[in-house]
């Protein structure tokens, strides 16, 4: 199949698996009765908990094995698991809009993940993300069809980590706060305001990893 067809393909199935979550979490919404995440908050179900980590892990291996059957070698397979996971998260929001007319603006603070901590953070955060895996997994696909491999000097890597770590803190940190809380705390836990400096510095820092790397390949 052609490098056309095949990233054609992968947006597809983004966006469908994208409406598939929308939805999941409007039921949610619409069962536990929450409007605002900030103002309703649902009591903990131990049994609930435990089927939203499994979820959210089966989101990840969906993304993570469409890339692996899409792409031929690694640095392919893995630009493609990153640009499924970009255009998924960034339908994820226009299909929510689309539904119930959330989010009202991108600064709309948002449960992003359970694992392996509660991720708070305003809608733009995920977004900006999300471009970013977009651009660099079609970087890492484009790179490999013309015949170049893409390698991170040790310093690279180094700096990329701390950047991707840097954005994990800003979105975990009234989590990393309060441990060592258990899930049932955890799971009332409401955000305090998001630290914009921390993740600003850990994006700039990981998307000119991604430019210097690609720019060198």
């Amino acid at each position: 199949m052609k490098l056309t067809k095949k990233i054609v393909w992968v947006v597809i199935f983004a966006i469908g698996m994208a409406y598939l979550e929308a939805a999941v979490v409007v039921y949610l919404r619409r069962l536990y009765g929450i409007s605002d995440l900030l103002l309703t908050v649902p009591p903990f179900d131990p049994q609930i908990a435990r089927i939203e980590l499994g979820r959210e892990l089966a989101t990840l291996v969906m993304l993570i094995s469409f890339g692996w059957v899409a792409g031929r070698k690694l640095q392919s397979r893995f630009g493609f698991a990153l640009v499924a996971f970009g255009i998924w998260d960034i339908f994820y929001y226009l299909w929510l809009k689309v539904f119930i007319a959330w989010p009202t603006t991108l600064l709309d603070p948002d449960l992003l993940f359970l694992i392996p901590l509660p991720w708070w953070g305003p809608v733009i955060a995920p977004i900006l993300i999300s471009l970013l895996m977009i651009m660099g997994g079609t970087l890492a696909i484009l790179r490999e069809e013309q015949g170049h491999g893409i390698r991170f000097r040790i310093t690279e890597a180094f700096v990329l980590l701390v950047g991707i770590l840097a954005m994990l803190y800003a979105f975990m940190q009234d989590a990393i706060a309060i441990l060592p809380a258990g899930a049932s705390i955890l799971s009332q836990l409401k955000p305090s305001q998001f630290n914009w400096a921390v993740f600003l510095a850990g994006l700039f820092l990981s998307a000119f990893m991604v430019w210097r790397v690609t720019k060198r390949t």
